[in-house]
């Protein structure tokens, strides 16, 4: 078999954090592999390492073939690209400075598949990218000769793509054959046979416990009756010397028994239960509440980035405490609305009392240099405990909470500050691509937290399944107008 990457012994660590902790690792020609895990689990740091691009504090990496690399958080020159794979990928020869993020990462794809290599390594690759380029990737990748190693957040994508899981966690990685749908199989069965394991120790440990309880119980009557017949011994000429002796023995018996129960508690060690979703109730403060059936109107608006025209005359109303998805084409102008509503631009009206809060595609970028709970509790009503509820749903630990925001992966800035427009001072929200580059964990507990949201949310969204699990309505942005369209 050719082995295009093997690693051993793979030892990385941040912060008196292990990041990575790995035995072996090999990459095949032949391979596809999806990489999960949880934004600050080390995944861009594994490719990194993978690649050469970072040296580990130990191990080694042979590296048998030579691999095309797509990065995070990246800007793209463009420069490079196949001209014809622009254009199979959906891309005309647009300005740059008009691109949206969707553009960009097209370039940033073609560029990758130019290359003569042995495989090709994408960290987030469909992220900006609408549903049609995200389907042209999917058959490019599909008939893509080479080894594939990706990180997604998009489930639909990685069940076309690859054939393997890559699960990293605590710095160590787990196989798991198939695509994601399998993966999430694969753990709802671990996690069932786990709830069946703690319940069956947790049965096992109470048994002891009540057993040790009883006999500890026994040998205390016991000695009580020992001193009442010490007692009367000491008043009674005759003596009970031998009744003594036999009581003494049965309490040793039934200490040494105790004490053997314990030591099997001991040796049964710690089953941890399966870990279990907190539930989070939203609430809204009086100030807060719109009674404007439609808090956000257009009327015949009008929009033109330099000679292009994105809406001509486009008119809509979104109602109070609908989820709304908008919908479109890569530089159809949905980034672009929601700025709009956040300027109130001309033929945009809000109701009076709206309080609006904006995640933007780049959200991962702050300059702030405070604590985590500091930096939710700044601009938020709700109280420590229901913040950390939030924060543990978005699968922040209590030590991450006492961390420093430049601490945090860009995917874990991305968390935070999606959790703190959750619990802001906030009526309706506005989220641009809010999934990108959230782990996969994530971007589930983010359509439970939407759907459970109390104001009105207009989002941005590629993400299919996504859009099917929280949005009320879906609009798309189709010839300059905004189109109500099904789910």
């Amino acid at each position: 078999m050719n082995v295009l990457i093997k690693a051993k012994n793979l030892y990385v660590d941040y912060a008196g954090r292990d990041v990575l902790d790995i035995e072996a690792l090999d990459v095949y020609a032949y391979d596809r592999i999806g990489l999960v895990g949880a934004n600050g689990a080390g995944k861009s740091t594994l490719i990194k390492v993978l690649l050469g691009e970072l040296a580990p504090a130990e191990g080694e990496v042979v590296r048998g073939g030579e691999f095309a690399y797509i990065p995070q958080l990246e800007d793209v020159s463009g420069e490079a690209a196949d001209h014809a794979l622009l254009g199979k990928l959906g891309l005309s020869e647009v300005e740059r400075e008009y691109r949206s993020g969707g553009e960009e990462t097209r370039v940033k794809i073609a560029e990758a598949l130019s290359g003569a290599v042995h495989g090709l390594v994408a960290d987030e690759p469909t992220s900006h990218l609408d549903r049609e380029g995200t389907e042209l990737l999917i058959h490019q990748l599909k008939h893509y000769p080479g080894a594939l190693l990706l990180i997604s957040h998009d489930r639909h994508f990685l069940d076309e793509t690859v054939d393997k899981i890559w699960e990293l966690k605590e710095g160590r990685i787990t196989e798991y054959w198939g695509g994601y749908s399998d993966y999430l199989a694969a753990k709802e069965a671990e996690r069932a046979a786990q709830a069946i394991h703690y319940k069956q120790f947790a049965a096992e440990r109470e048994r002891l416990e009540k057993s040790i309880g009883e006999k500890q119980s026994q040998a205390r009557k016991l000695e009580q009756k020992e001193k009442g017949a010490a007692k009367k011994n000491r008043s009674d000429a005759g003596g009970r010397l031998s009744h003594q002796k036999t009581v003494g023995s049965k309490q040793k018996k039934l200490h040494k028994a105790a004490k053997q129960m314990e030591q099997r508690i001991e040796a049964m060690g710690e089953v941890k239960p399966p870990e279990a979703l907190d539930s989070v109730v939203f609430r809204q403060s009086r100030t807060l509440e719109l009674h404007n059936p439609f808090p956000i109107t257009g009327y015949e608006v009008t929009k033109c980035l330099g000679d292009k025209v994105i809406f001509d005359q486009a008119s809509f109303q979104f109602p109070l405490g609908a989820k709304i998805a908008i919908t479109g084409g890569n530089g159809a102008g949905k980034s672009t609305l929601l700025r709009m509503i956040m300027n109130r631009d001309e033929g945009i009206v809000l109701a009076p009392k709206v309080e609006m809060g904006y995640f933007a595609q780049n959200g991962y970028k702050t300059e702030a240099d405070e604590q985590v709970l500091a930096f939710m509790q700044a601009h938020s009503d709700y109280q420590v405990p229901e913040i950390r509820s939030v924060l543990a749903a978005m699968g922040f630990s209590s030590q991450d909470v006492r961390k420093r925001l430049p601490m945090l992966s860009g995917g874990e800035r991305m968390k935070l500050q999606l959790a703190r427009l959750l619990l802001g001072r906030y009526n309706v929200l506005l989220l641009d691509e809010p999934s990108n580059f959230l782990d996969l964990p994530a971007v589930e507990a983010l359509e439970t937290l939407l759907k459970n949201y109390t104001g009105t949310i207009v989002f941005v969204t590629h993400d299919h399944r996504m859009l099917q699990h929280t949005a009320d309505l879906v609009y798309e942005i189709k010839d300059r107008k905004l189109v109500q369209t099904e789910l």
